[in-house]
């Protein structure tokens, strides 16, 4: 058996939090020692402005109020991630790292916090959102970067309009299928939106999946990785959320405008 295919047995996000805990005490080994009690942590979710700035464009959950954008800080690095909860969190890594999982508000705490932490360490780049144009951009640099997969037909799991829009524009409606939680049954860029709970028939139709770094933080990821591995999707996470798991877990991820 694959060491893919283990990993999407389990609870990804437990697994990704314990690979970093390992990934710490590596650490406090060497040189570049992390203290777990020390250290503080503040997460709190930005407003519209500070997340993404002026994009113009509406259409977006964030701007809408469907979700926030969780920061976390560690040692002035910054750490990100997308969620439907709200709430701040001040404390020690070692605090964070002792949180029970038991909704989106912890995941998305220790999400943001690991990318910090990782960015902190030089392992991953790419933790803070774009803003501005910088939405406009990704939306160009996707009609250029799909084409180049060569998937007949893509699925994009989280509803990001632009993306969809580029998906769209490079491949046409009939190639791109979409999922949202939150927007079942609507039609965005000529596309019917899935149930994102019911998006067997996107796995099974399309090749390539797009999915939300998102899905970690609602605690969907799972049964939605399991999908994929039994249809042999290929999975591509977009997003600033999903940088440190992404790393953790040896997952693919897209994320060109995220600094």
């Amino acid at each position: 058996m694959k060491l893919e295919d283990e990993i999407l047995k389990i609870d990804l996000l437990k697994e990704a939090k314990s690979r970093f805990i390992a990934l710490l005490e590596l650490q406090s080994n060497a040189c570049q020692s992390v203290s777990l009690q020390d250290e503080l942590v503040i997460s709190r979710p930005l407003s519209v402005s500070e997340a993404i700035g002026e994009t113009g464009r509406d259409d977006f959950p964030l701007i809408r109020g469907k979700e926030v954008l969780m920061q976390a800080v560690f040692r002035g690095a910054i750490g990100q991630a997308f969620t439907a909860a709200g709430g701040g969190f001040r404390g020690s890594l070692g605090d964070v790292l002792e949180m029970q999982l038991r909704g989106p508000f912890e995941r998305a705490v220790l999400i943001a916090t690991m990318n910090a932490v990782l960015r902190y360490l030089g392992k991953i780049e790419g933790t803070v959102h774009c803003r501005d144009d910088g939405p406009g951009r990704c939306k160009a640099s996707m009609s250029e970067w799909i084409k180049e997969q060569g998937a007949k037909k893509v699925g994009l799991v989280g509803l990001q309009p632009a993306l969809l829009e580029a998906l769209v524009q490079a491949l046409g409606p009939e190639r791109v299928m979409v999922s949202d939680l939150a927007l079942a049954g609507a039609v965005r860029s000529q596309v019917r939106i899935l149930d994102g709970l019911q998006a067997g028939q996107m796995f099974e139709s399309c090749p390539l999946i797009l999915m939300t770094g998102s899905t970690f933080a609602n605690g969907t990821i799972d049964d939605l990785m399991e999908t994929a591995r039994g249809c042999s999707s290929r999975v591509i996470f977009y997003g600033s959320t999903a940088a440190g798991v992404a790393y953790l877990l040896g997952l693919e991820r897209w994320c060109p405008c995220s600094s």
